[in-house]
């Protein structure tokens, strides 16, 4: 069952808006489910997916699955992290990782469970978290009835997205062969959380706006006390903001802040409450606290300097991130220290 924080609509008038939407728009927007309001949201038929050859390194990469606490695992492959929850309803999967390693992946969910995957969260619109979709949605079955009402395809797991998501993929996608067509989310959400309460537990998916990008979303366990955090908190890189898609670093603090409100530690800020970030080993709220406290500094150094009318280059010169480059700096790869810097400079600075 899923429910989403906001007003009731008539079914009728639902109906309506999505005629009107196709008519208007064609078949890449979405037209939203009826039910409660802001939070669900159904595809019309999907825009077309692009075509890339396949990668023989992501095929060949080893996958290893984590068991964390209560119903949630952890799956690690070569996009990152995927979280499973697992029960006697079935199975809810937070990122698909690429697409190469989509079979091992399901290998990994059938040893934990026999039961179908059932619903798929995108974190955000990262190929290394939505190219598996269409593959692990299709290994899956829908859950019919509740009020996301009918599904976009007759087989296979929902795929939930803030309604970012699906533009950004969509809007990738534009003019390009009409294939893989359902990686795209097939319910979305607009603001606030969209809720899923699924094998006895509430499984809530918290928009966090302008972080990583504009479509963030982190998924909180209640009943396992497990986060997953999507690309807002990385254990092997400075945050990756992508300030194009309307991410800014105000953003990720205050998603890093909204993770340090939920978690308890258990003892000596050990244990407790779980995150899996959306790279990088496992961990809790002391590596939480630890890395919203430098992302903080580091920003304070940029913000000073942009006061003094430093340039950009003047920034990169002073190296506001020196101390920690040995942790989590890189001069190559597809996230720099100098972009991490970069995205932090043009975030603070207002557009012109």
């Amino acid at each position: 069952m899923t429910t989403c924080k906001a007003m009731p609509r008539i079914m009728l008038a639902a109906s309506a808006v999505l005629a009107a939407v196709l008519i208007l728009f064609g078949s890449a927007d979405v037209a939203h489910a009826q039910g409660k309001g802001k939070g669900g949201g159904k595809q019309a038929a999907p825009a077309p997916a692009a075509i890339r050859p396949p990668n023989p390194a992501w095929a060949n990469a080893e996958v290893h699955t984590l068991k964390v606490q209560g119903n949630v695992y952890m799956i690690v492959g070569p996009g990152g992290n995927t979280a499973v929850q697992v029960g006697d309803s079935g199975a809810l999967v937070v990122d698909t990782q690429y697409e190469e390693a989509s079979d091992k992946i399901v290998a990994e969910i059938r040893k934990l469970t026999s039961k179908p995957i059932r619903y798929i969260i995108n974190t955000s619109a990262d190929m290394d978290h939505t190219d598996g979709n269409a593959k692990i949605s299709r290994a899956g079955a829908p859950v019919i009835g509740g009020n996301l009402g009918a599904v976009a395809f007759e087989n296979g797991a929902t795929i939930v997205a803030q309604e970012n998501v699906l533009r950004m993929m969509s809007e990738a996608a534009e003019g390009k062969a009409d294939t893989n067509a359902d990686k795209l989310p097939t319910t979305t959400y607009f603001q606030g959380q969209k809720e899923i309460f699924f094998n006895e537990e509430p499984v809530i998916v918290m928009f966090e706006p302008a972080a990583h990008t504009n479509g963030d979303s982190m998924v909180f366990f209640r009943r396992s006390d497990v986060i997953a955090t999507g690309d807002i908190f990385n254990m092997d890189s400075y945050p990756v903001i992508n300030v194009d898609k309307g991410g800014n670093i105000q953003g990720v603090i205050k998603a890093l802040n909204v993770v340090l409100d939920i978690t308890i530690p258990k003892h000596e800020q050990e244990g407790g409450t779980y995150v899996i970030p959306g790279h990088g080993r496992l961990t809790d709220e002391h590596d939480v606290l630890e890395y919203r406290d430098m992302v903080t500094i580091i920003r304070d150094r940029v913000q000073n300097m942009i006061k003094q009318g430093k340039t950009l280059a003047q920034v990169k010169e002073a190296k506001p991130t020196f101390e920690y480059d040995g942790r989590w700096g890189s001069t190559t790869g597809p996230w720099t220290t100098d972009m991490f810097v970069e995205a932090v400079f043009r975030s603070l600075t207002p557009k012109k």
